[in-house]
């Protein structure tokens, strides 16, 4: 039997996810150690240090260390009460931002120990929890957040709802540790995790055939909804997607998932759990790089992992249903409801809802909740939807916005209003680059350079990371730059808006004042070069004379041939 890795061993020694969490949070310490920082993540948090400060700090001084914590919403939907509840939580515990992930949830920065179960408790007393939005366990489930009352969009939360309460940890530690929940300690408390949990994270989504929203080819695994009218037939059960990957490592890969099979409406949820009872049973413990259903399905092959569920479940899969490419929408703006009212959808940049000179977007938000108490819905690319709004509400949403400086999404260039980054540098400690922060001139570069190629408004995905996990699902951007140093990156490009095609490593090691040099070629053959209509990556993958759908890429490190032809601009 392999040997197990160290997070493993954590795992299995932590008495269902309790270590020395409760001894330490009353202890006069700063910041957990040990096995507690592999055990916190499955509490919806994850201990950081603001990395600016490093280097100031006196030698042998202590780090700046504070908590990420993570709220789990699935389907990212939460009620007025509940955004103001977490607003609060911002202000009082945090650094005083929200959030947007890009699973459709919240989290919150800099939070200090002594204040860390008080903020995971107020997020309780709300009816909302931390408990699963990291670890290896089920993550955040993903679903359209379209307030669209129809069967297909109410099935698609139906599943995804399902899917969250049946994969939750059964583990009373949380409710210990965080409520002051009596404490109970059975062999029996984790009946479907068992003592080691997953050996990796494993992340769900539900989409439609008529709205991939949730970029589901990006999941490990995923389901799609059939749409026939207004009616679900059933669900496609995709299997073994995700975008993580190693530098120079090329035995990791970032790949999209296929199709497994078929399942009625009523077996959906079952389907997924059975998928993740495989992984929980065989996937790789003994390391944390192939530790990813993508890379079982990817030893396996599709036939035996269908072998494996069909004696699982006791019937044959039927054959998937075939699609065309499935439509994408990121349902910003003004929309109307099937009720009548109206649903407004605002661009969030890289998800951070904060207050910064001239755009005072936590302040508008504030203000439109309170007043019109909305609903409020997450979307996959870390925007905020404003539900259930009158004729009245929506204008005045309108022109609250626009007074504290939030550009309306039919203003933003389709660069800025696609893009995506991760948080990156202070505080995530994988970050070997910057990301968030280094966006906006980013955008701006490109967005001038496009603006003067006459392809300000073509539809075009950006987006960035500052370490090649992949958070912001770059593999699958019309162009991406994954940080491989501070101020270093490698350029992406070839994948599309419908996140069904990874992309080709373009140019590596570019640093960051040179990114726009290094595309600039490809632009200017595509505004010269392109047919009427045809996006960048349709472009791209045209002139290289690829017409099949890439599945995967790996951590090499080096663009083909065609590609560095390409940057020369042959």
């Amino acid at each position: 039997m392999p040997k197990e890795s160290k997070v493993e061993q954590a795992k299995r020694q932590g008495r269902h996810l309790r270590g020395t969490i409760s001894e330490t949070l009353v202890a006069e310490v700063t910041h957990f150690t040990g096995d507690d920082l592999t055990l916190l993540k499955f509490h919806g948090t994850y201990q950081q240090d603001d990395r600016d400060l490093r280097r100031s700090r006196d030698e042998g001084a202590e780090k700046a260390f504070s908590f990420m914590v993570r709220v789990a919403l699935p389907a990212g939907t939460l009620d007025a009460g509940q955004y103001l509840t977490l607003d609060e939580v911002a202000d009082r515990y945090a650094n005083g931002t929200l959030r947007v992930t890009t699973r459709q949830g919240f989290q919150f920065h800099g939070v200090l120990k002594h204040e860390l179960k008080e903020t995971i408790a107020e997020v309780n007393r709300r009816l909302m929890t931390t408990l699963a939005a990291c670890g290896d366990v089920s993550r955040n489930v993903m679903g359209c957040p379209a307030p669209v009352d129809d069967p297909a969009h109410a099935a698609v939360r139906a599943a995804a709802r399902g899917i969250a309460e049946q994969l939750r940890p059964a583990s009373r530690a949380y409710h210990e540790i965080w409520l002051d929940g009596e404490k109970q300690v059975s062999t029996e408390e984790e009946p479907f995790y068992g003592d080691v949990y997953l050996p990796r994270k494993f992340k769900t989504g539900v989409a439609l055939s008529t709205d991939n929203c949730v970029d589901i080819w990006s999941q490990d695994v995923g389901l799609v909804a059939i749409v026939d009218g207004r009616d679900v037939r059933g669900f496609n059960l995709l299997v073994g997607g995700g975008l993580g990957m190693t530098h120079h490592k090329a035995d990791t890969s970032a790949r999209l998932a296929q199709p497994l099979g078929f399942v009625e409406t009523e077996h959906a949820v079952e389907a997924v759990r059975t998928v993740a009872a495989i992984f929980r049973d065989y996937g790789n413990r003994a390391d944390r790089r192939h530790a990813r259903l993508k890379y079982l399905v990817a030893e396996w092959g599709m036939e035996k992992l269908r072998a494996e569920f069909e004696s699982r479940v006791g019937v044959r899969l039927a054959p998937a249903v075939e699609l065309p490419a499935l439509p994408y929408h990121d349902h910003l703006g003004r929309h109307r409801q099937p009720d009548g009212q109206w649903f407004y959808g605002v661009f969030v940049q890289s998800g951070r809802i904060t207050d910064t000179d001239g755009h005072r977007l936590k302040t508008a938000l504030h203000e439109i909740v309170t007043r019109f108490g909305p609903g409020v819905r997450l979307t996959g690319q870390q925007n905020v939807l404003l539900t259930d709004l009158d004729d009245v509400a929506v204008k005045a949403t309108e022109t609250i916005l626009r007074d504290h400086g939030v550009t309306p999404p039919q203003e933003l260039s389709a660069t800025r209003r696609f893009s995506m980054a991760c948080p990156a540098l202070p505080t995530c400690g994988l970050a070997v680059a910057e990301s968030e922060r280094a966006m906006p001139e980013i955008l701006d570069q490109i967005e001038g350079e496009l603006t003067a190629l006459g392809l300000r408004d073509e539809p075009l995905t950006i987006r960035m990371t500052g370490c090649p996990n992949g958070c912001a699902r770059p593999y699958t951007a019309d162009i991406a730059f994954v940080g491989r140093s501070l101020g270093l990156y490698n350029i992406y490009v070839g994948g599309g808006l419908g996140g069904d095609r990874v992309v080709d490593l373009f140019r590596a090691d570019v640093r960051m004042g040179d990114l726009l040099d290094a595309l600039r070629p490809l632009l200017l053959r595509w505004a010269s070069e392109r047919w009427p209509g045809e996006g960048l990556s349709d472009f791209y993958q045209r002139l290289i004379g690829r017409a099949a759908r890439r599945t995967f890429i790996t951590g090499r490190e080096e663009p083909t041939a065609d590609l560095v032809t390409l940057t020369v601009g042959s």
